[in-house]
Formats: C-alpha cells, sequence, structure tokens
C-alpha cells in the first residue's frame, strides 16, 4: 500500500499518539488561526461529538482543532484532552 503523506499548511499543527497493543490511536489537526470546516459523516453508527456544529446551517464559522480517534467511547472522550489543551 502506497502512504501519502499529509501536506499541511505552515500555520497548522498535526499530533499522532497510538497504542499498538491495543488497536487504538489519535490524530489531532490544531488550527491556531483558525479554519473552516464541514463535515461528511457516513456509517450506519458513527460515534462522533459536536459534529452537528460543522453542518454548513449551524453558527459555526470555523474551528481550531480537529480530532480523529477510534476507541468507541474512550476515542470520543479524547476529545475532552484536544478541548482542555485549547483552552491552556
Amino acid at each position: 500500500m502506497h502512504i501519502q503523506p499529509l501536506t499541511l499548511p505552515a500555520f497548522f499543527r498535526l499530533g499522532h499518539a497510538q497504542d499498538f497493543d491495543a488497536r487504538t490511536g489519535c490524530t489531532v489537526i490544531l488550527c491556531p488561526e483558525g479554519a473552516v470546516a464541514g463535515v461528511d459523516q457516513r456509517g450506519g453508527a458513527p460515534g462522533t461529538r459536536e459534529t452537528d456544529l460543522l453542518r454548513p446551517m449551524h453558527l459555526i464559522t470555523h474551528v481550531h482543532g480537529l480530532l480523529l480517534s477510534g476507541g468507541s467511547a474512550f476515542g470520543l472522550d479524547a476529545a475532552t484532552g484536544v478541548m482542555r489543551y485549547l483552552e491552556e
């Protein structure tokens, strides 16, 4: 499989952590200056947190971070750590 590297604008920051034994991990993209975001949600039972805020008919105009995670409820709660970091 060919892995395409992720290219981000200079003002974005990227972080990744994983647990090979638990087969889970997370990737965080931080946008300190804010960025326009959208969502395309698919699947029979996606686990999401606050993705409704990204729909076009809502009032949120930009985001400061995006979290991609696995691990069901533990993955969803990883967003708590990202939000705590952004508040500091």
